[in-house]
């Protein structure tokens, strides 16, 4: 083969497309939280993509026409899902094994069905391995029961992070080479807002523009919320009128305790805990906020912190790898778990007028690097790569 003819077969090769995809949506719920919402920038976003011919979405084994459905409280699946959902587990893994044929799938949330026959899986974090206290006896066993299967029918991993991909590489002996970082993004629709702009639904919650500080997260062990509002509550009490804390987030695992503490927290009135609220109600809290806290203990990514940032609020969060790296100098870190070292850092950063503005500006610019265009971008990539086009 000359030079001539190698040329034209490597730019034919290149414009070949990812014939046939499926991508599962187990993760879809009408409440989003972080896998959801990777979940659904995939769903809403790979049909756009060129480089794809057919796309089909799963969820537990049944097709989704319209993965919007799913975040939609009053959808029921078709009678033809039904009826496939009541199918004999041999006749059913034997169908879906036979539509998998050649078919390149990703899971979007780490377990790969046995039936996939180009697989890849986005592991998201290795807290179920590093923390297991902080997770319920039933997703310990999932993982237990197929973690290692999707491991060995796997052809790439994706990870959020560097960090997470170099925990993946070192716990489980994984190929460098088939295992990428993919960088996740946040909304447009989060960005700064002026106070005539935010001035009406934070109104609705009893709130003003700059008057608070803000704490996006699942409310579960892991998160360190127990440490943040006993570090929080020290603050002197000129800082607690002025900057009420103000929580947000779904109820998640052995949250009893910390549900007890919300509740005396609020009671003392330096606190408003709001639950889950909607994307749009969100972005306006985000922009809002004078300051946002985020002490997790362990994180894959760490999308509030992104969406603080890209909103132009100063963060201050954990020296968790993955926040680290996220950050990317733009945060002030301290130990999450270290209730004095919180209650410095927010004391510090509410005061330090100069620290605020040049986190801002800082911010920005690190989220302006984030975007879930680029996001979809780089997965077609790992796409292309794994089926050789």
């Amino acid at each position: 083969m000359n030079r001539f003819e190698f040329k034209i077969r490597k730019e034919l090769r290149a414009k070949r497309n990812i014939n046939y995809l499926i991508l599962s949506v187990d993760a879809l719920t009408p409440s989003l939280t972080g896998i959801g919402r990777y979940t659904w920038e995939l769903a809403s976003r790979l049909p756009l993509c060129v480089d794809i011919g057919s796309l089909n979405f799963y969820q537990q084994s049944r097709r989704i026409k319209n993965p919007s459905d799913l975040l939609d409280q009053e959808w029921k699946p078709s009678r033809r899902s039904w009826l496939q959902k009541k199918e004999p587990a041999w006749f059913r893994d034997l169908r879906l094994k036979l539509l998998c044929r050649g078919t390149l799938f990703h899971s979007p949330n780490y377990f790969l069905p046995s039936f996939a026959d180009i697989g890849i899986a986005t592991i998201h974090d290795l807290s179920v391995f590093k923390f297991p206290e902080t997770h319920p006896a039933e997703r310990i066993k999932q993982f237990e029961k197929h973690f290692q299967a999707t491991l060995q029918i796997a052809d790439h991993l994706i990870t959020d992070t560097e960090a997470i991909r170099q925990e993946v590489i070192n716990t489980f002996s994984w190929p460098d080479e088939k295992i990428t970082a993919v960088h996740l993004g946040s909304s447009r629709h989060f960005k700064p807002q002026k106070l005539q702009q935010t001035f009406e639904i934070l109104a609705r919650y009893g709130l003003s523009h700059g008057g608070y500080t803000l704490c996006v997260s699942t409310i579960e062990p892991r998160k360190n919320i127990d440490r943040l509002l006993a570090a929080y509550n020290r603050l002197p009490k000129d800082l607690l009128r002025r900057f009420p804390l103000v929580l947000v987030g779904s109820i998640g695992w052995e949250s009893d305790e910390i549900h007890q503490q919300i509740e005396r927290c609020c009671a003392e009135g330096w606190l408003k805990y709001y639950g889950f609220v909607t994307e749009g109600d969100l972005e306006v809290l985000y922009a809002g906020a004078w300051l946002f806290v985020y002490p997790s203990r362990y994180e894959g990514f760490g999308l509030p912190v992104l969406e603080a940032m890209a909103s132009g609020i100063p963060v201050i969060t954990s020296h968790d790898p993955a926040l680290v790296e996220l950050a990317s100098g733009a945060a002030r870190h301290c130990e999450g778990d270290d209730e004095d070292a919180l209650r410095c850092a927010i004391g510090e950063s509410l005061a330090d007028i100069e620290w605020r503005e040049n986190a801002i500006v800082e911010g920005l610019k690190v989220a302006g690097l984030f975007s879930w265009e680029r996001c979809i971008k780089e997965t077609v990539q790992v796409y292309r790569k794994v089926v050789g086009c």
